[in-house]
């Protein structure tokens, strides 16, 4: 009971800091710093030497300095033509397929999201093209908009991801693998959204009407599509064939953009500095939360809470499917109040002992949580993904909440898919590695 005690008074400690404004990154080192010197006894000399030392080996991670560099990449493109070329050329693929350019949500935040690592600049650069046409082609507002808060949300998902890096730093597994497990998941997600607009469209037409085509042949489509596909095969190309670590493949993507504007002759000064601009505040936020949590892990361990609270659930007995179910619902609670990277950092001390000493796969379990966190995109009142559409179609935030509950579902029904089939997230990284 005393270890039940202790985690219920962290967790409420973190929220109660939350609650009050305190930025995310002050109020992990706040806990971390009030669990060593109230909880475990420490006095406040030892708990500052040892929170320092993890502050500085936690900054000084060579894995971090993939976060910044992705996620200019995603600025980057976000203020060139790149997202309006990929519809036009995904346009004539969907228009074969019942549910139109609908489709091109879907399409179109796959294949972003191979070269961003964050839903947020996903669902924003497709968006600001997306719901546009929808809207002036008559394709229902609620599909449109609900199709794009799910689909936005494969950002965290397929490779490269910003939260599988984080994860990966965390959970200390390889995050090459973690990419590459990602991939299937992803596009069965993918899949999912796509099957369900086919279907609606099939039934209720008026919500799809296919109307008018760019003449664009499947062959001349290609060409608009080329630009992405390069910088994914540029990405994901240079990891596997072994010539850059994940962190490094990060610089080849930023330079391969920038040499991509460039010929397009889109590249400025003023576009790079913004750019610049809001990667500075992005990664500040995100990797300070990253460095911050470190130290609330090492005050959790000092604790013995993770261990202990492992030992008090398995001593529970619950079956793995329990288990399972009691996370995904732990999680799915936290996405309606925290951010992913937040998610992540915070819970992981607590819950990763717990899977591992179910036996289940630290890669696997990597997948599932980045799904878990996807929900939260989409879940209100702190739904990233919901403020981003808000924002774009002037919605009311319920409104944007409500269309995207059906693919709040289908995202649930993969989940459990990737629970009974562990094989949709394992078999890629196991049949690369040999």
């Amino acid at each position: 009971m005393d270890i039940l005690l202790t985690a219920a008074g962290v967790i409420g400690l973190i929220f109660l800091l939350l609650g009050l404004g305190t930025w995310v990154f002050a109020g992990l080192a706040a806990v971390a710093l009030i669990s060593l010197v109230w909880l475990a006894g420490f006095d406040l000399d030892r708990a500052g030497t040892i929170l320092s030392r993890i502050l500085y080996r936690a900054g000084n991670a060579w894995e971090l300095s993939a976060i910044p560099l992705f996620i200019l990449m995603g600025e980057l493109i976000f203020r060139s033509n790149i997202s309006e070329r990929l519809f036009r050329g995904l346009e004539p693929w969907a228009q074969k397929i019942p549910g139109g350019i609908l489709h091109t949500n879907v399409f179109g935040c796959a294949i972003f999201a191979a070269v961003s690592g964050s839903s947020a600049a996903t669902t924003a650069t497709i968006g600001k093209i997306t719901t546009h046409e929808l809207s002036r082609r008559g394709y229902d507002r609620h599909l449109s908009i609900g199709s794009l808060a799910g689909a936005g949300s494969l950002g965290l998902l397929i490779p490269p991801s910003i939260v599988m890096i984080v994860y990966g730093v965390q959970a200390e597994v390889s995050i090459s693998q973690l990419f590459m497990a990602g991939v299937i998941p992803g596009l069965l997600i993918a899949l999912l959204y796509s099957g369900y607009i086919a279907a609606l469209a099939l039934h209720r037409p008026e919500k799809a009407p296919r109307g008018m085509t760019t003449g664009l042949s499947l062959l001349a489509s290609l060409i608009y599509l080329a630009p992405v596909v390069l910088l994914i095969l540029v990405v994901m190309g240079s990891i596997y064939s072994g010539i850059a670590t994940p962190s490094e493949a990060a610089a080849v993507g930023v330079a391969a953009t920038l040499a991509l504007l460039a010929a397009q002759k889109e590249l400025s000064l003023s576009m790079f500095r913004e750019a610049l601009a809001a990667t500075l505040l992005n990664a500040t936020m995100v990797c300070s939360i990253l460095v911050t949590a470190a130290l609330l892990s090492t005050a959790m361990g000092y604790l013995h809470l993770p261990r202990e609270l492992a030992g008090f659930i398995a001593g529970l007995e619950l079956s793995p499917a329990l288990l399972l179910l009691a996370l995904a619902l732990f999680y799915i609670v936290l996405g309606l109040f925290l951010d992913g990277i937040s998610i992540t950092v915070m819970s992981l001390p607590i819950t990763l002992p717990i899977v591992l000493q179910a036996g289940y796969d630290p890669i696997w379990f990597g997948v599932f949580l980045v799904i878990m966190v996807e929900l939260g995109q989409i879940t209100p009142p702190v739904g990233f993904n919901l403020f981003v559409l808000q924002g774009l179609t002037g919605e009311h935030i319920g409104r944007v909440a409500y269309s995207a509950l059906p693919f709040f579902m289908l995202m649930c029904l993969a989940a459990a898919l990737v629970c009974v089939y562990p094989g949709l997230a394992l078999w890629l990284p196991q049949w690369l590695a040999g």
